[in-house]
Formats: structure tokens, sequence, C-alpha cells
């Protein structure tokens, strides 16, 4: 499968590519960079810290949408909606890795979804999408009685907060207590907030250094505590879920599809 690597210069962009190359059944159809960047032109793979492999690093996303059959997405929410158009008009995969989106961009990702074949989640790992499943299931049969507290940290440049594992992990936990997220979901808390309402989902966000992703799920309940924890010390893990996503949409009719859905979950 001839795949391409958008945004490929980046620190993911360059876990994608190793993936790729070490994964059998996929080819290197090309990366894609902002025009302007010093990465464009050069061969990805040296980017990536492999031996070249060819394929040089181009900063023109119609021709590499034309000659790709999948696309492998970890970029910014507002490029990865201009991106999905392009798949859309070349009826390929697209997998998203990216997080942060608006209602207005993730209506554009639905409307590109009746064209191209979309794998989209906050976390590509199999350990999160795990976790989830594993939340949704707690939360179920775990009474009101028992508070769900979201607790992520990542590294300093991470742009959005919540992470989209974090409101992933969220949506499962709604989904078990048979809710909204967004009626329930609390953000933040700060000055004299009064007692903690009985079936909220509570978030708390930590940023700092080189952590690559933690992630936990707390249940607070009278006399006991149960806690779910991921904890990811290689953007690997990511980059492997996303290549597996690729293949496994090939072939798949038009759509937005999830790990879940990858992973038969």
């Amino acid at each position: 499968m001839r795949i391409a690597v958008l945004g490929a210069a980046g620190r993911m962009g360059q876990a994608l590519t190793r993936a790729l190359h070490a994964t059998p059944g996929c080819e290197i159809a090309g990366g894609l960079e902002t025009a302007g960047s010093p990465a464009v032109g050069c061969d990805i793979g040296e980017i990536a810290g492999l031996d070249p492999v060819g394929v040089s690093i181009t900063d023109d996303p119609h021709a590499l949408f034309a000659h790709a059959e999948g696309v492998l997405d970890f970029t910014l929410p507002h490029a990865t909606t201009e991106f999905v158009a392009l798949s859309a008009q070349a009826r390929i995969v697209h997998v998203i890795g990216t997080t942060g989106f608006s209602d207005e961009q993730l209506s554009r990702i639905d409307a590109a979804a009746r064209h191209a074949t979309i794998v989209k989640a906050g976390n590509m790992s199999m350990g999160v999408n795990l976790m989830a499943a594993l939340t949704k299931r707690v939360a179920e049969i775990l009474g009101p009685e028992f508070d769900i507290e979201i607790l992520e940290m990542h590294h300093r440049h991470k742009r959005d907060a919540p992470s989209g594992t974090a409101l992933m992990l969220g949506e499962a936990a709604a989904q078990g207590r048979a809710v909204a997220l967004a009626d329930k979901a609390v953000r933040t808390r700060e000055g004299e907030t009064g007692p903690r309402a009985e079936g909220d989902i509570g978030f708390a966000t930590l940023r700092g250094g080189d952590v690559v992703g933690e992630h936990s799920v707390i249940f607070a309940g009278p006399g006991e505590r149960f806690e779910l924890t991921h904890i990811a010390s290689d953007r690997g893990i990511f980059a492997r879920g996303a290549v597996r996503a690729a293949l496994w949409a090939r072939g798949r009719p038009p759509g937005l599809y999830s790990m879940a859905d990858v992973l038969g979950l």
C-alpha cells in the first residue's frame, strides 16, 4: 500500500516514516511539509534517521495525494481539515491522529468521510484503546457513588488540552454511564467551586518536559478507589497503530471509523 506522511519532518512524522519503512506491505509514497521548510526536497528516509529511501519530501499536497493510496496525518486541526478534502477528492484512506478540533472542523471531517475512508482516533495505541473499552465497562458497573476523574500529562510542546486521549476516555466513561459528556464534563476548577456534583466527569491537565503521554481514569468511591493507567514512553506505538489502521482501512467503503473498529473492540 502506497502511504504518504503529512508533516513528515516533525517528531511524529519521523516516527510514522520509520514505522512505514519497517512494515511489510507498505511503500512510502512521499512526505509533505509546508512551503519554505528546510526539509522540502530532502529524502524522507534521511529526515527520519534512516538510510535514503529515494523519496523526497514535497510541499505540493495535490501531487502527493494523487499518487498515494493513503495518508497518515498527525498535523494541526486547520491543516487536517484542508487535507481531508483532498482525500475525499482522491477517494483514498486518511488516518487522523490530530487532536484539538473545533465543532466546525469536525463537521468538515464528517463531510469528507462521505467520499474518503477516514480512521480518526484521539490515540492510535492498542493499549489506550483497550483502556477506553475497560473505562466504558467499569463506568457501566460502578454506581454514581463512584466519582470519575481523568488525569493526563504530556510534553511541554503539546498545544491542546485536555488531550484527545483524555477526551476519548471521558467519552467512554460517559457512554458507560449513558450520559452526554458535554453535560457532565468539568475541565477547570478554581476558587470557591462548592461540593463536587454527582455524575461529573472531571479532567485535570499537566504539561512539562518530554513526557510522551500518561493517562489515568480514577473511579473514587466511598472507602476505595479504582484506577486505570496507561503510560506511553515511545511515540512508535502511535505510529505503528496508525500504519495498522491504514492497512485495515484499505478497500473499505468511505466512512468515519475509529481505532475501536480497527482493533475489533
